[in-house]
């Protein structure tokens, strides 16, 4: 008999300290319902689960109020009171049987800010075109930068708490931090986070050892990385 090529499409498969029921992966994406219908959004993604998907993910969760794309509505995650509306979506996936993910972002310069009205964090103190909005960001110093990893620990702590399996470092899609920091059009920075390929990749680094530090025993770490920004040379 001929062997089935699908086969190990449904076979479980280890993820760090966490294992999924098979490899069909829903990648984080957004879908407009986020922090602002907690109760829809918990309930489309378990249809997912229902429907045998292994590992469900949420959109991208902004992990601080300095970071708002308002008005596109996405997840949040900046203190602990939007915990439960996260654990509302984790006990929906769970209840299916697969693994809950969330991926966590800090969107830079590209956050718009109508909420706060803070200046965002960005690698420049100029507005870099294609952001979302008429905002302008403000160049990290050390400290910033301190921050904006506390902040990234803290909501890996509280995404635990809110029952995920798999905890995402973002750096894709031109709209985190994490990836303006690699990126040679964005990063002119000519301290250790900046110039060579290591000293670019610092920032992502510290971010992946401190999630790993924070809830690696419980919780898988990924990391969503734009290996081709389709800039060119400037990529």
């Amino acid at each position: 008999m001929e062997e089935n090529p699908y086969a190990i499409l449904f076979e479980p498969v280890q993820i760090g300290p966490v294992t999924a029921p098979n490899r069909f992966y829903q990648v984080p994406h957004c879908n407009g319902l986020g922090y602002r219908m907690p109760q829809a959004m918990a309930a489309m993604r378990g249809m997912k689960a229902e429907g045998g998907w292994g590992v469900v993910c949420t959109e991208e969760v902004e992990i601080h109020h300095s970071s708002d794309l308002m008005p596109y509505i996405e997840g949040r995650l900046w203190s602990d009171e939007d915990v439960p509306p996260l654990a509302l979506m984790a006990e929906k996936v769970h209840k299916h049987g697969a693994l809950a993910g969330i991926e966590l972002v800090y969107a830079g310069h590209h956050a718009i800010n109508l909420y706060s009205r803070e200046a965002a964090f960005g690698l420049r103190s100029t507005r870099v075109p294609g952001g979302y909005g008429p905002g302008q960001s403000r160049r990290m110093d050390k400290e910033d930068i301190r921050a904006a990893r506390r902040w990234h620990r803290e909501a890996a702590l509280r995404a635990k708490r809110a029952g995920f399996d798999i905890i995402y470092c973002y750096a894709g899609h031109n709209l985190a931090l994490a990836m303006h920091f690699l990126s040679r059009r964005y990063n002119d920075r000519t301290d250790e986070y900046g110039g060579s390929l290591a000293n670019r990749t610092r920032f992502l680094r510290e971010l992946i050892e401190e999630t790993k530090e924070a809830v690696g025993d419980r919780c898988a770490v990924a990391v969503r990385l734009a290996v081709d920004e389709l800039l060119g040379a400037d990529g």
